[in-house]
């Protein structure tokens, strides 16, 4: 078989395909013409539960916050989130499982967050879960996660006792704790050191240094009682003391988060697309509706055949 034979084959089994899905369909809608009061009903009833799924005190929102993981690994942290995938293995005298129980929060994730620049900044969440942690020109942070769950309009009043209350459940995790510990002894080290550098390099700037060779008139410099001849010039450490300067903003910004092994860079923000959209809901329950009704048509014209089949 060469390849226009095979596209030949591919042709005639699409076309079998859409002239079996056309034929469904005409079926269906005789079905429906014969039986209009009972598709109609099945339709009237599917879309009055999509309503009802979708009122207002019902939608569901997905919340999304940025975390920042302040010395545990990203294994470790997963391992600490866990229990609230599951809703199992959580401690009675959690803060978090009263809403769990109650279904007011639910559908626990995480997403890894990339940084394209490899500057340390985070770019975008990968919601879609396409990056790869072997790609190198979209690198998957390894300080930083994106937390969500979904929470129903209803109870949005609630939702700063959640975050605080997920917060404190995962900071408890003694693991966690115990890599906090270590990471903030050594952050503390490492801003010492560069606040340190950077007050070599600054004292650096007001040293003068002589260059060349002495001049036919040479002119005298006297300091501490000594005289230089040649040029008297200055060294500008710029490009070093702007390197430094960098170091101590990202020192300082992260020493400033590192308060508690999982901190918030960001609140808790829903996402503008609710997950039980009324449009969505209505047209899918709708769809569902009609095929049930034609179903059921379907059963009831056919029925002295199943009823004699049941009994041969």
């Amino acid at each position: 078989m060469n390849f226009w034979d095979l596209c030949v084959v591919c042709g005639r089994a699409i076309g079998r395909g859409c002239a079996a899905l056309w034929r469904l369909l005409a079926h269906m809608l005789r079905l429906s013409w014969r039986y209009w009061w009972l598709v109609l009903a099945l339709v009237f009833l599917a879309v009055a539960v999509a309503l009802y799924h979708t009122r207002e005190a019902n939608i569901t929102f997905k919340m999304n916050a940025v975390a920042f993981i302040n010395g545990a690994s990203l294994p470790q942290f997963e391992q600490a989130f866990a229990p609230l995938r599951s809703s199992r293995s959580i401690p009675d005298d959690a803060a978090i499982l009263p809403f769990i129980k109650e279904h007011q929060v639910q559908a626990f994730q995480t997403f890894r967050v990339v940084d394209c620049r490899h500057d340390g900044v985070a770019d975008f969440v990968d919601f879609k879960r396409k990056s790869s942690p072997k790609d190198t020109l979209n690198v998957q942070m390894q300080d930083r996660l994106c937390l969500q769950f979904r929470i129903k309009s209803r109870d949005l009043k609630k939702l700063p006792e959640v975050e605080q209350a997920l917060l404190d459940f995962l900071n408890a995790n003694e693991a966690l704790q115990q890599s906090f510990g270590t990471y903030r002894r050594n952050l503390e080290a490492e801003v010492a050191f560069n606040h340190a550098q950077a007050l070599k390099l600054d004292s650096l700037t007001s040293a003068y240094y002589f260059a060349g060779t002495v001049p036919v008139q040479p002119a005298a410099y006297s300091g501490n009682g000594v005289n230089f001849y040649g040029d008297r010039r200055i060294h500008l450490f710029l490009e070093e003391i702007y390197k430094q300067q960098q170091h101590l903003q990202q020192g300082d910004y992260r020493l400033q988060l590192a308060t508690a092994p999982v901190v918030l860079e960001n609140h808790f923000v829903a996402d503008p697309k609710p997950v039980n959209g009324r449009r969505q809901c209505v047209a899918l329950l709708f769809l569902l509706g009609w095929v049930a009704g034609c179903l059921l048509a379907e059963v009831i014209d056919k029925r002295k055949a199943i009823i004699a089949w049941l009994k041969a």
